[in-house]
């Protein structure tokens, strides 16, 4: 008997949902960073067994679109609640907001079955748990509860035995050598979006985009050429640096995390360029995948 599904994680933004992806498939896939709104595609990690295969789903922060951008990642969103096999929905106990009410309603009305994950116990009293146990049990009572530290993967080995319990019979989906379904450019501008999270504040982490235009590789190095647009020229700046001290940095950043990904040695080049409406822009949104 062979089992396989599709285990699809969802909540608010900064509930954790990318670090617990990260440890149920014991890879670093999605990145993380303390800022709302990391997550922007749908990513899925596949594990394997002899007998089973699960693939889980990463998808961004539930929120009420304000543009285009937040309408595609929305979609990832919806995708994720029709196809579930399972849905994991991670709860941040350090934090109050309510689930958005129409994805919330969706979520009462799905039939897979439900993990909902209380994620953050190590930030908590034990009561304070307690009291969202009762709760959500009384929002989903069909639901089941488990109260988690994605961070430091306390209980992420119940998740998992969970999960494999309920899987479903199917024969593999994907080939068993396969951990994603992303190609490495990919993560190569995942990689190159997460250090301008990390190394940018304010407004700059959500006004880009990556695009890899060239990544050739040979047996001993690949040569990539990414291009990072914004939204405002003053952006474009801020990015550059003085004298191109920051991209210069955020180069040398990026570069060290590609090499360990990629296991090869890495010459990167970055460019800086202006597109002010590519979150609003269904052309461009097309063009990096959102839509």
């Amino acid at each position: 008997m062979h089992k396989a599904g599709f285990v699809n994680i969802i909540g608010n933004p900064n509930a954790g949902k990318s670090t617990l992806m990260n440890a149920l498939v014991g890879e670093r896939i999605s990145i993380i960073t303390s800022k709302a709104q990391t997550t922007r595609h749908r990513i899925m990690g596949i594990v394997n067994g002899e007998d089973f295969q699960i693939v889980y789903s990463d998808t961004p922060g539930i929120l009420k679109p304000n543009y285009k951008l937040q309408e595609g990642m929305m979609q990832f969103v919806s995708s994720a609640l029709a196809d579930a096999d399972i849905l994991l929905l991670v709860v941040d106990l350090t934090d109050n907001k309510a689930i958005e009410a129409e994805t919330f309603e969706r979520i009462k009305k799905i039939e897979a079955p439900i993990l909902v994950l209380l994620n953050k116990i190590d930030l908590v009293v034990t009561m304070k748990a307690d009291e969202e146990e009762v709760r959500w049990k009384r929002l989903l009572p069909n639901a089941e509860i488990m109260k988690i530290s994605a961070l430091n993967e306390k209980n992420a080995e119940d998740v998992f035995h969970k999960i494999i319990s309920i899987l479903p019979e199917h024969p593999a989906y994907f080939p068993k050598d396969e951990l994603t379904d992303k190609p490495e450019k990919f993560f190569v501008a995942e990689i190159i979006r997460e250090k301008i999270l990390r190394n940018f504040q304010e407004e700059i982490p959500y006004s880009v985009e990556i695009v890899v235009e060239e990544f050739k590789e040979t047996e001993v190095l690949v040569k990539i050429r990414a291009i990072i647009f914004v939204v405002r020229e003053s952006q474009k700046g801020i990015i550059l640096g003085s004298g191109g001290s920051a991209i210069k940095k955020l180069g040398t950043d990026a570069r060290l995390d590609i090499e360990k990904f990629l296991q090869k040695k890495v010459y990167l080049e970055l460019f800086v360029k202006v597109d002010k409406d590519w979150r609003d822009s269904e052309r461009q949104l097309k063009r990096y995948g959102y839509l």
